[in-house]
């Protein structure tokens, strides 16, 4: 098991959600936090502690994106015309691995992460192994040849664990995929609630 997949059943204990609404998360089972005083009884949240576990869920939602890659996408949003937390929303959701992750080519967005560095996806006919790289409305996202009868890409496409949200378009005979439009908050499948609304009254202090 890598440090990767066991960071990500830690993100989930210690927010005290099953953020990815996996069977597998560890919350199912224990509802504590990590650690030795996990156990203790947790105090209501200051607007602040509010706002900073807004950050660490959709964060961490995302792969575990780092503070830089992510102060930068807000910074980027919030420059935009109307709603700051719609404008993040959408950037996120443009990202690569996030694509490959909502078209069900790979079980976990880590695997997403990893599927697009390891160079498994085309955008337009092009290598891309960059998993932020920004995807625009209308761009062909493939699985190359090679990946397509990974157990992991097999596993993906036939799991019933989730569905395709409405704002992509994907073919998994083909196993290609593409954005239709830019999705609000209220289009995006979260299994639990997200407050981006709260991430940016955290940067905005």
């Amino acid at each position: 098991m890598t440090k990767r997949i066991r960071a990500k059943h830690k993100i989930d204990r210690r927010l005290g959600e099953n953020i990815w609404g996996r069977p597998k998360s560890p919350l199912n089972k224990r509802e504590s936090r990590p650690g030795q005083h996990g156990e203790r009884r947790t105090g209501k949240l200051s607007d602040f502690g509010q706002q900073l576990k807004a950050k660490q869920k959709l964060k961490g939602y995302y792969a575990s994106v780092s503070e830089r890659q992510f102060r930068a996408i807000y910074a980027e949003a919030s420059s935009m015309k109307g709603s700051t937390s719609e404008h993040l929303i959408g950037l996120l959701e443009r990202r690569l691995d996030a694509l490959v992750y909502r078209a069900k080519f790979v079980p976990t967005v880590f695997a997403a992460r990893q599927f697009v560095s390891h160079g498994h996806v085309t955008v337009n006919g092009r290598r891309v192994t960059i998993p932020s790289y920004r995807v625009r409305i209308g761009d062909v996202v493939e699985v190359k040849e090679k990946a397509k009868q990974l157990g992991l890409v097999l596993e993906a496409i036939k799991s019933a664990e989730r569905d395709v949200p409405d704002y992509i378009n994907a073919d998994h005979n083909k196993l290609t995929a593409a954005l239709t439009r830019i999705p609000a908050l209220a289009d995006v499948p979260y299994p639990v609630q997200m407050e981006p609304n709260l991430v940016v009254e955290f940067y905005s202090r």
